[in-house]
């Protein structure tokens, strides 16, 4: 996947009229820029990947219906304190997955597809393609519009080359959750995040 999961983190404050299309292609050349002149991304800081995701994702991302989607059907059933906790387990597994993935960027730019959509829709898809060495690489976002305070365009899904995000997580989350159910679900990745940050440790 080399550098095509670090443009999920391409994130930062956006204008509440702004495309759907500009928005992506603005916060992919700015987190592209971003990660070139830090060297600590680079060199695979995890503290400074964290900080570029909670500026930049965040305010851009409607994340917990990212994370409500990957759980699937028991998220309604799940307690304000299990929401939580697997809003902050996913974020870290999701940080941890792609900081490799930020220290590789050097050369890669974007290219936008043709948006296809009217003005008056409230889901979107804008389709880029990840050119430097080697074959273009398919990153497509999936958007929604969003109203009230903080309105605009958020992003709740990704796909790399071909494969939906949150599409792939929500299969490995129903085995842990009819296995264990959302409490051993949080608990496995809790695990699995410890045990990623020991390796980078």
């Amino acid at each position: 996947m080399s550098v095509v999961g670090a443009l999920f983190f391409s994130l930062a404050s956006q204008a509440e009229d702004e495309a759907p299309d500009a928005l992506i292609k603005r916060l992919s050349v700015d987190v592209l820029d971003t990660i070139r002149a830090d060297k600590s991304i680079k060199a695979g800081d995890i503290g400074r990947v964290v900080a570029l995701v909670d500026s930049r994702i965040l305010p851009n991302v409607n994340f917990q219906r990212m994370t409500a989607s990957a759980v699937g059907p028991a998220w309604r059933q799940a307690t304000p304190e299990q929401q939580k906790r697997l809003q902050e387990e996913f974020k870290i597994l999701l940080v941890r997955t792609y900081s490799g993935a930020l220290s590789q960027v050097t050369d890669q730019t974007i290219s936008m597809r043709p948006l296809r959509a009217s003005p008056d829709d409230k889901e979107v898809i804008v389709r880029t393609e990840v050119r430097g060495s080697g074959d273009p690489i398919q990153l497509d976002y999936r958007l929604e519009k969003t109203p009230g305070q903080g309105a605009g365009w958020k992003i709740y899904n990704i796909n790399v080359l071909g494969v939906w995000l949150v599409e792939t997580y929500r299969s490995q989350f129903a085995q842990e959750i009819n296995a264990k159910g959302l409490d051993g679900l949080i608990a496995t990745l809790s695990e699995r995040n410890r045990a990623n940050a020991a390796k980078k440790g």
